[in-house]
C-alpha cells in the first residue's frame, strides 16, 4: 500500500508482543494469526488462522477483527474496526488473558530499549509500559523528592518522608541521589543507597511506589499503581543439601488485577511457593519477576510493595481495631508522618475493609471472617501492589469463606494481585485463575478454576483429592505441561521473556535488611506504649500481677512471725526468694511465643529486634520490680530481722532484701522470656514454668549443700536463686541466726564485697539470658533476613 503525495502518512509504529518486537512501516498491511505467513504469528489456539489486520489509514493506523472466532480487543473493548495509536492495547482471542500487543512510537522504542535498565520488556509490565510524567533536568541543579508540598517532585504516599531523597546535578554534567535521612529509604536499581550514589542513564531510582529513570536531560517518573503482574519461572527448593525436593520448576504468569487461588494435598509445597514468592524464603533457583523486574535482585525496595497476611491473626486481639491499626500505622509510617495523617490512613483502610462498624470493638470479640478483615487492613495501611494470604478461611464456616473470598474479589478488581493459598474450594469460581500444585511441589493444573475438574477427569473436588493421595506415582505435572491447557496459559499469555542466569543471581544475591520507618527510640516508645495497652486489657493477667505477690509475702509474713529466729528465718527467706522467681518468671513465660506471628511478619516490615525485646523488658521489668517489692513488704515490714547491729552489709536490711528480690524477679523473668523464646507451642509453657521453679527450689541453697560438691555447684551458678539467697542471706548473717552445715556456705558470709558479688551475679545472669533471647529470636525472622548481620 502506497500514500498518495500530500496525504498524512500514518507513523511509524512497533508492535511488542511476548514473542518480540515487530517495526510498522506505513508502506504495507500486518496480517495477526496462527498462520505462520502471518507477520505477527501468535501460537495460541484461541487465535484464529488469519484473526485480524493492522493497516494505516490516512495518518493513523486501523485494527479489523477477520470475523474471529474469539473476538480482538482493543483497549478493552472489543471491536471489528478500531482506530489505534501509540499506546494502545490489543488483545487477541481473551479479553483478560489473551495474547497481548501493545503499540509504541518507533522513537519511543528506540528511546526504551536501553532503560529502564532493571526492568524486562517495560511494555509488557504496567508499570513501565508509558512514563507518568516527564520533567526536563536542564535548568535544574537539583531536584528535591519528598511529601511535603514544597519538593519539586512531590509524592503524595504516607511510605515517603517529608523531605526524601535530591537528585543533584555533578559538575562533570552526570547526576547523583542523595537520600536526606528517609526512614523507608531511596534505592538505585533495587539496593538502598546509604547517602549518595551516582546515576547513570537507564539507572531505576525507586521512593515509595515510584521509580525515576535518567533519559537525557530529562527525569521519567512511573507509578506502581497496583495494576503489576508476577512471572514466576521454574522456582525449586530443595533441602537436606538437595536430596529433598519440595518445588520442583513451578512456573506460571499472574496477570494484573487478578486473583490467584494456590490449591493442593498436604505436602504440595504451597506454604514453600509462598516462601518464594513474597521473597521471604527465596527459590533456590529461579526467578520471580515483578512487574518486569527481579525481586530478589530487587528485594531490598520492593518488600515495601508485598502484603503478607499469615494464618494466624497478627494483631493484638485485646486492642479494638482501630487502636490495633494505629499502633501498626505508627511503625510502619515515617517519624514525620502527623497523627492525623496516619489517623486518616487507617479510617481510610477501615471503610474499605467494611469494618466502620467494628472500629471500636475488641477484636477477640468478632467473628472469624472480619477478624481476617482487620488483618487485611494492617496490610493495606501501606497500599501494597501484591496481597499473599495463607490459608485465609481456615476454620471458617461456608458462609464466612464465601464472605472472605469475596472480600479478595473486591480487593483484586479495586487494583491489586491477589494470590490466596487454601484448603478450601467451596469458593474457586470467584477467582481469575487456579494454581494446582502436586505432591512434590509440582504444577498439576494453572487455569480457570471453572475448567480444572474437567482436565482433572472428575466431577467433585473429593475425588480429584484422594486421586492425588492415593496415586502419588502418577506424573500429574508431566501429564499438564503436555496439556493444551499448559500451552494456552502458561506459555502464550503474554509472559516476560525467560531470564537468564537465575540460579547465579539468586545464590550470590545478599538482600539488604528492611529500613525501619521509625527510630529505635520512636519504635520503643510505640511497642511500649502498644504492649501497655494489651496488658491492661489482660483481666486473667491484671489479677495474678496483684494477687501473686500479696499470696507469697503473706505466706513469708507467716512463717517469719515478728522475728526471724532459728525457727523462722530459714523459711522466711525460702519463702521470698521462690516467690520472687515464680511472679518473674510467670509474667514472661507466655508472652513471646503468643506474639510470634506477629513479630515475624512486624520484622518483615522493618521492626527491630532490640527494640521489640526492650520494649518486653521494660514493661514486664516494671511490673515484676513493682511486685517484687510489693512481695517483700508484705512479708517482712515491720518484722525484727536480727541482722548484726541492726544494720546489713551497705544499707539498711530490708532495703538491701528488697533490692535483691527486685533484682531476682527481673532475673527470672528474663529467664522466662528465654523459655518462652525456646518453645514453639504457647501450650509447653506452663509445665515448663513449674520446672523452672522447682529447680530454683532445688538450686537455692536452703535444700541441699552446693559449695564444694561437683558439677552441682556448678550448674547453681546458672540459677538465679543460689545467688539471691545468698545475698539476703549474707545482709541479716543467716549462719549466725541458724548455725547449721547448709548456713555455713561462703556466700552467706556477712560482707560487702561477698553480697556485691551475689548481686553483680543476679545482674549478669539477668544480662545472658538477654542476650540469648534475642538470638533465639533470630530463629523465627525470614529466612532472607537471618543471612543479615545481627541488630
Amino acid at each position: 500500500m502506497v500514500q498518495r503525495p500530500g496525504v498524512p502518512t500514518a507513523p511509524e509504529l512497533v508492535l511488542e508482543t511476548a514473542r518480540g518486537s515487530t517495526e510498522m512501516s506505513p508502506g504495507r498491511t500486518y496480517h495477526v494469526g496462527r498462520d505462520p505467513l502471518c507477520e505477527i504469528c501468535l501460537d495460541d489456539p484461541r487465535v484464529s488462522w488469519h484473526h485480524a489486520i493492522l493497516r494505516p489509514e490516512g495518518d493513523h493506523w486501523t485494527v479489523e477483527d477477520e470475523h474471529s472466532t474469539n473476538g480482538t480487543w482493543a483497549d478493552g473493548h472489543r471491536v471489528q474496526e478500531w482506530s489505534v495509536g501509540p499506546g494502545s492495547e490489543l488483545r487477541f482471542g481473551s479479553a483478560e488473558d489473551g495474547p497481548r500487543a501493545v503499540l509504541v512510537g518507533r522513537a519511543a522504542a528506540r528511546a526504551a530499549e536501553p532503560r529502564p535498565s532493571g526492568v524486562w520488556r517495560p511494555s509488557l509490565t504496567g508499570t513501565f509500559r508509558q512514563p507518568t510524567n516527564i520533567r526536563p533536568l536542564a535548568a535544574r541543579t537539583a531536584v528535591r523528592i519528598g511529601r511535603a508540598p514544597e519538593n519539586d517532585l512531590v509524592i503524595d504516599e504516607l511510605i515517603v518522608s517529608r523531605l526524601h531523597a535530591e537528585l543533584r546535578a555533578l559538575a562533570d554534567g552526570t547526576y547523583e541521589i542523595a537520600d536526606l535521612g528517609s526512614h523507608n529509604g531511596t534505592y538505585l536499581n533495587g539496593a538502598r543507597v546509604d547517602r549518595a550514589a551516582r546515576v547513570a542513564e537507564g539507572d531505576i531510582v525507586g521512593v515509595g511506589h515510584s521509580a525515576f529513570c535518567l533519559v537525557g536531560d530529562q527525569l521519567q517518573e512511573y507509578v506502581d499503581t497496583g495494576s503489576v503482574s508476577l512471572d514466576v519461572q521454574d522456582l525449586t527448593v530443595a533441602v537436606d543439601r538437595g536430596r529433598k525436593v519440595l518445588m520442583d520448576g513451578v512456573s506460571f504468569p499472574v496477570g494484573a488485577n487478578c486473583l490467584l487461588a494456590v490449591v493442593g494435598p498436604s505436602g504440595a509445597g504451597k506454604s514453600t511457593l509462598l516462601g518464594a514468592l513474597t521473597g521471604l524464603r527465596p527459590a533456590d533457583s529461579g526467578t520471580v519477576l515483578y512487574d518486569g523486574r527481579d525481586l530478589y535482585r530487587d528485594y531490598a525496595e520492593l518488600r515495601s510493595r508485598i502484603g503478607l497476611v499469615p494464618q494466624d491473626d497478627i494483631l493484638h486481639a485485646q486492642l479494638t481495631v482501630r487502636r490495633a491499626l494505629v499502633y501498626a500505622a505508627e511503625l510502619r509510617f515515617p517519624q514525620d508522618t502527623a497523627k492525623a495523617e496516619r489517623e486518616a490512613r487507617v479510617d481510610e483502610v477501615i471503610r474499605e475493609l467494611g469494618l466502620v462498624q467494628r472500629a471500636d470493638q475488641p477484636i477477640h470479640s468478632l467473628s472469624g471472617g472480619q477478624r481476617k478483615r482487620v488483618s487485611v487492613a494492617l496490610e493495606l495501611l501501606t497500599k501494597p501492589s501484591l496481597l499473599f494470604l495463607d490459608e485465609p478461611t481456615s476454620g471458617l464456616d461456608p458462609g464466612m469463606d464465601r464472605s472472605v473470598m469475596h472480600m479478595l474479589r473486591g480487593l483484586a478488581d479495586d487494583g491489586r494481585t491477589v494470590i490466596v493459598v487454601t484448603h478450601s474450594v467451596l469458593s474457586l469460581d470467584v477467582c481469575d485463575r487456579l494454581l494446582f500444585l502436586a505432591p512434590g511441589g509440582r504444577v498439576a493444573y494453572f487455569g480457570p478454576p471453572d475448567e480444572a475438574l474437567a482436565f482433572f477427569g472428575f466431577e467433585e473436588w473429593p475425588e480429584a483429592f484422594e486421586a492425588f493421595e492415593n496415586q502419588q506415582d502418577r506424573d500429574w505435572a508431566g501429564e499438564y505441561r503436555g496439556s493444551p491447557v499448559h500451552r494456552r496459559y502458561v506459555d502464550v499469555t503474554g509472559r516476560m521473556p525467560r531470564v537468564a542466569g537465575d540460579a547465579d543471581r539468586v545464590a550470590g544475591a545478599v538482600a539488604q535488611p528492611p529500613p525501619k520507618a521509625q527510630s529505635w527510640g520512636s519504635q520503643l516508645s510505640t511497642l511500649i506504649r502498644r504492649y501497655a495497652a494489651v496488658l491492661s486489657t489482660d483481666r486473667t493477667f491484671l489479677v495474678i500481677m496483684v494477687v501473686l505477690p500479696f499470696v507469697m509475702g503473706a505466706m513469708a509474713r507467716a512463717l517469719a512471725g515478728s522475728e526471724l529466729t532459728p525457727e523462722t528465718a530459714l523459711n522466711a527467706l525460702f519463702i521470698l526468694c521462690n516467690g520472687g522467681v515464680l511472679t518473674g518468671a510467670a509474667n514472661a513465660v507466655r508472652e513471646l511465643v503468643k506474639e510470634r506471628v506477629i513479630y515475624q511478619r512486624e520484622r518483615a516490615v522493618g521492626l527491630s529486634r532490640s527494640a521489640y525485646l526492650m520494649s518486653k523488658v521494660v514493661v514486664l521489668g516494671t511490673i515484676t520490680v513493682v511486685q517484687a517489692v510489693v512481695l517483700t513488704l508484705v512479708g517482712l515490714a515491720g518484722v525484727k530481722l536480727n541482722a548484726p547491729d541492726g544494720k546489713g552489709v551497705l544499707m539498711p536490711p530490708l532495703i538491701e532484701i528488697t533490692l535483691v528480690v527486685a533484682l531476682l524477679s527481673f532475673a527470672a523473668m528474663m529467664l522466662g522470656l528465654l523459655i518462652s523464646a525456646l518453645v514453639r507451642k504457647e501450650e509447653v509453657t506452663m509445665p515448663l514454668l513449674v520446672l523452672l521453679v522447682m529447680v530454683n527450689i532445688v538450686f537455692c541453697g536452703t535444700l541441699l549443700k552446693l559449695s564444694g560438691v561437683p558439677v552441682i555447684e556448678q550448674l547453681a551458678w546458672f540459677v538465679p536463686s543460689r545467688w539471691a539467697m545468698g545475698a539476703m542471706a549474707g545482709t541479716i548473717d543467716l549462719g549466725a541466726i541458724v548455725p547449721g552445715k547448709l548456713t555455713q556456705d561462703p556466700l552467706f558470709d556477712h560482707e560487702a564485697g561477698v553480697w556485691l558479688a551475689n548481686v553483680a551475679k543476679l545482674v549478669a545472669l539477668a544480662a545472658l539470658y538477654g542476650v540469648l533471647v534475642a538470638r533465639l529470636l533470630r530463629r523465627y525472622e525470614p529466612a532472607v533476613m537471618r543471612k543479615q548481620p545481627r541488630r
